[in-house]
């Protein structure tokens, strides 16, 4: 809806659809030109951070994963990462290659959730995904067995797709028989297929673009497409330690939102996590069929366009298909499933490719395995002020359509990003009074 007076025009949208969280946008025109506009976010607080102090690091792994059902493998695994660094495990080959698959699978689930009903509708002009599903059966039905395998993966490793409980630090509690794991050979073989016929696909609809310059961030390995881990690449600069984030990124709040947004230090301005940013940095290290689907996906690569974002997750789709089966393949059941360790007191960092960009979590603890501080910055947290930018940059294009219209550009612009909002909400407001 709008308000107008002679000079100034406001818009807002009270709700942003097919996003997981709760936001809006406001929209301030003055003289038929952008004044402002800003993301507002007013989902409640999660506060996990506040409340993850004074508890054992046995807990951690199952707390952090409720803060988001889409992605709680990101986050278990990063808090898993922080953990060890500050003890110094090192986890076997075949523990290492359990989580991969574990990642693998919610990759995989959380990708097809993104492609075909929440940013589909976009693409095919369909005001949502049941209007897809009518329009489309037969694309909605693969698409839904093709989730369904992901979380068959999670189920798996992690017992269950949902808040799995099976990760701990330095492992697993326990881990899957070969026969269980070589079971899911048929279906995930079958999954690469369809993922293979989805880049094509996508290609073929018609990408808005958004010129615009911007910083991309995101971890990356020599020896594999970083997902687990790696070294910090912040646009030209590579190899940063993961430990350093902090040096290289900031937390600031601001008014109209309840979760924090991180900037570049020192630079004043934004910067772009995911999927796009992993694929400009890490496309070598794709493997054989997610470079062919590269290769055919009508984009010249690096790409800065956010809409090529879909076609970046269909690629990374292709990947995640083609590691779980290499992964299947090659398992052996690690023993032990966890590695052994002390406790002692110290500080770790971890960082890790959630399905919407890179994640980082840091812990301080005790001796007795207690945490005493606790830092998680999500992905969508990095993207905010990038989504800010990149609404300044399209709404002069849109400003002399109807409200209606202008409000739904700026939707499909941010469903580039598959937004977490929930993820992202750890700032709370104080009002005080007199």
């Amino acid at each position: 809806m709008s308000t107008e007076t002679k000079a100034t025009r406001h818009l807002h949208l009270e709700m942003m659809t097919r996003i997981e969280g709760e936001g809006g946008i406001s929209i301030e025109l003055e003289n038929g030109a952008l004044k402002n506009v800003t993301l507002d976010i007013f989902e409640p607080p999660r506060l996990f951070e506040a409340f993850l102090r004074g508890r054992s690091i046995d807990e951690l792994p199952d707390i952090v994963a409720r803060i988001c059902g889409i992605c709680p493998v990101a986050h278990q695994l990063t808090a898993a990462q922080a953990v060890e660094d500050a003890l110094g495990i090192t986890l076997s080959p075949d523990i290492r290659a359990l989580r991969q698959l574990l990642y693998f699978g919610e990759w995989i689930q959380s990708h097809v959730l993104h492609i075909f009903f929440l940013q589909l509708p976009d693409l095919l002009g369909c005001p949502d995904a049941l209007v897809v599903a009518r329009d489309h059966p037969l694309k909605v039905q693969e698409a839904l067995r093709m989730k369904k395998i992901g979380n068959h993966i999670m189920e798996t490793v992690g017992g269950r797709a949902i808040h799995p409980v099976n990760v701990c630090v330095g492992g697993f509690y326990r881990a899957p028989s070969a026969s269980v794991v070589k079971a899911l050979r048929d279906d995930v073989a079958w999954l690469l297929e369809a993922s293979l016929q989805t880049v094509p696909f996508l290609a073929s609809l018609p990408l808005p673009k958004l010129e615009r310059e911007v910083e991309f961030v995101s971890l990356s390995r020599p020896d594999e497409y970083a997902i687990l881990d790696g070294s910090l690449s912040v646009g030209s600069a590579r190899n940063l330690k993961v430990k350093d984030f902090e040096r290289s990124f900031v937390e600031r709040h601001v008014a109209h939102s309840n979760a924090l947004r991180t900037e570049c230090v020192g630079e004043d301005k934004s910067f772009f996590v995911g999927p796009l940013a992993r694929l400009n940095f890490n496309r070598a290290q794709l493997l054989p069929k997610a470079q062919s689907a590269m290769a055919a996906s009508g984009i010249s690569w690096p790409s800065a366009n956010p809409y090529a974002g879909v076609l970046a997750r269909a690629i990374e789709l292709v990947h995640s298909c083609e590691g779980a089966l290499a992964c299947i393949d090659s398992y052996q059941e690690p023993n032990p499933c966890r590695m052994p360790f002390k406790l002692k007191a110290g500080d770790g960092h971890g960082a890790s490719e959630a399905p919407r960009g890179t994640l980082y979590h840091n812990y301080r603890i005790n001796d007795r395995g207690l945490i005493e501080f606790a830092r998680i910055v999500p992905p969508t947290a990095q993207n905010l002020r990038r989504m800010e930018d990149d609404l300044r940059l399209l709404i002069p294009g849109v400003i002399d359509r109807p409200d209606a219209e202008i409000l739904a550009e700026c939707e499909k612009v941010m469903r580039c990003y598959d937004p977490c909002v929930s993820c992202s909400v750890h700032a709370i407001r104080i009002k005080r009074t007199p």
